[in-house]
């Protein structure tokens, strides 16, 4: 049984499918539920996810296809004719583009921005602000959910408050993510490993680059 909400939203998501083939956006679904954020649509969508109600497409971002049709009480009420079926079309996909500048280190500092791409992600996994996107190298981040080969998506600013995960530019040559702290007069660029020590610097040797904003992982 869907919650009332949950209901809302995958008759939201079939009519508009209906009616453009193409999937709501996470803002339009937002407005249209009133919720007050877009993480509550992905629980939501989540939620119908392991109820069967609903499929993400593969590698595309919000491209969603409905599986199973909601109750609706005007439909129980009178059985209405079934109408023919028509082709539609294939869900838009809604990414952006956004600089993969290399590989940075997990784990000791390599030389930073490595070349220069670009990485299609989803519009949803961004805020607002400018943003790139680096290649994690090493696992001096695992405990904070942070691995080998993941994308590390970064919003672009140069200041950071104690605790914040950041990329950190280090003598202007070498970027490491590490969580940001001020220790007395030194800056601490602290791991999320046991077996790695914090690294410390003086202010004059490390220049913020921006704070993780999210994460991109890859099943192979």
């Amino acid at each position: 049984m869907l919650t009332r909400k949950q209901h809302e939203l995958i008759c939201f998501i079939q009519d508009r499918l209906n009616e453009s083939g193409v999937s709501p956006s996470f803002e339009e679904m937002k407005d249209a539920l009133e919720l007050k954020s877009k993480s509550g649509v992905h629980r939501l969508i989540s939620a119908l996810e392991e109820r069967g109600y609903l499929r993400r497409l593969p590698n595309r971002a919000r491209a969603l296809e409905v599986l199973k049709s909601p109750e609706r009480a005007d439909a129980k009420r009178a059985p209405a004719a079934t109408p023919p079926r028509r082709a539609v079309p294939e869900p838009a996909n809604d990414v952006i583009e956004i600089p993969l500048h290399g590989r940075i280190a997990a784990g000791v500092p390599i030389e930073a921005f490595e070349g220069s791409t670009t990485l299609p992600v989803p519009a949803a996994l961004l805020g607002s602000g400018e943003h790139f996107a680096l290649e994690v190298s090493g696992d001096s981040m695992v405990e904070a959910g942070i691995f080998d080969g993941d994308y590390a998506l970064i919003r672009r600013q140069d200041v950071a408050r104690d605790g914040e995960i950041v990329v950190a530019l280090i003598e202007e040559s070498e970027a490491t993510l590490k969580y940001f702290r001020r220790e007395g007069a030194m800056v601490r660029l602290d791991p999320a490993n046991r077996s790695y020590d914090p690294q410390r610097y003086a202010p004059a040797q490390v220049r913020v680059q921006g704070k993780l904003a999210g994460l991109l992982r890859r099943y192979d």
